[in-house]
């Protein structure tokens, strides 16, 4: 067997952790052979093309995948999967198919890799489910965690430069939040953070990824934005949690954050050039006052 050193994307799909489909007949992919071990891909009412075009639903980045290489869709008695003229052939449970009704439990064999269909009601599905959430999500926010952040920006930048599309990261950090530690406690210093958490998903749209890196810092993507455009988001972003108030010790009190903001450009080598670029920015928010949103040209 080839060595394995591709990757896999699944298209503007992003599924926010914490958020169960709970979608009746519903069912996922599970990769168990292969680069991303683990990688859980939910699957619905649209049609899955796998392959390694990156214009298909699931790209799996590896030479052993063809182009376009099988495709999967729901009808009314369940999934079925087609093998799309491969060059090395669709598999089901180790046998060549060139289309086939899926089962709960069944193996697709795609080149290299190998995924696992299983149907969302499943045992199975849920313990996964259950692993996913804890390898994935911060345990107080239910946000992304760090580390998966960064995988999942790694694949937006690799689609932004493939179709020269803008593509703009904010940290947010907290401000003055040792001092509300200091006089409310831990306890009141997690509910802030759950707080703004909570604030920062609803006000995003449901496929922008948005995590907790740190402490009382988040960070966030504006795929598709100019950095203006960015900045104004940014900026209203800002406005909905001063105008927010928490009851801290029995006392209403307002919690501002500061933001800083920079957009992946030319001559950026890594993910963590673009990181550096918005840590400068909010560094420079804080440094100007806080409760303020810096960009790079600002």
């Amino acid at each position: 067997m080839s060595s394995r050193n591709g990757n896999t994307t699944q298209r503007r799909t992003v599924r926010p952790p914490g958020a169960r489909t709970g979608r009746l007949g519903s069912a996922c992919l599970v990769v168990i052979h292969g680069e991303n071990l683990g990688r859980r891909i939910e699957l619905g009412n649209d049609a899955v093309v796998i392959g390694r075009s990156p214009e298909v639903e699931l790209q799996i980045n590896h030479r052993s995948i063809s182009r376009q290489h099988c495709r999967i869709w729901r009808e009314a008695s369940g999934y079925r999967i087609r093998d799309l003229d491969s060059t090395n052939k669709t598999f089901l449970n180790e046998q060549p198919i060139l289309e086939a009704e899926l089962r709960d439990g069944d193996h697709i064999g795609v080149g290299d890799y190998i995924l696992k269909f299983m149907e969302q009601g499943s045992v199975e599905a849920r313990y996964h489910e259950e692993l996913y959430q804890l390898a994935t999500s911060d345990p107080l926010t239910g946000l992304y965690n760090r580390r998966q952040f960064q995988e999942l920006m790694e694949k937006e930048i690799l689609r932004a430069t493939r179709h020269l599309r803008t593509l703009c990261l904010a940290l947010v950090d907290i401000d003055h939040f040792k001092p509300i530690n200091d006089r409310y406690g831990h306890p009141a210093g997690d509910e802030v953070i759950r707080g703004v958490a909570q604030l920062l998903r609803h006000n995003l749209r449901a496929d922008q990824l948005v995590a907790r890196i740190g402490g009382e810092e988040f960070a966030l993507v504006y795929a598709e934005q100019s950095l203006p455009e960015a900045a104004e988001s940014a900026e209203r972003l800002r406005r909905t949690i001063e105008a927010n108030t928490f009851e801290l010790g029995g006392e209403p009190t307002t919690v501002t954050v500061s933001i800083g903001l920079a957009q992946w450009r030319r001559g950026m080598s890594a993910l963590s050039d673009l990181f550096r670029a918005a840590d400068e920015q909010l560094y420079r928010a804080k440094q100007n006052g806080r409760n303020r949103v810096c960009r790079v040209d600002g």
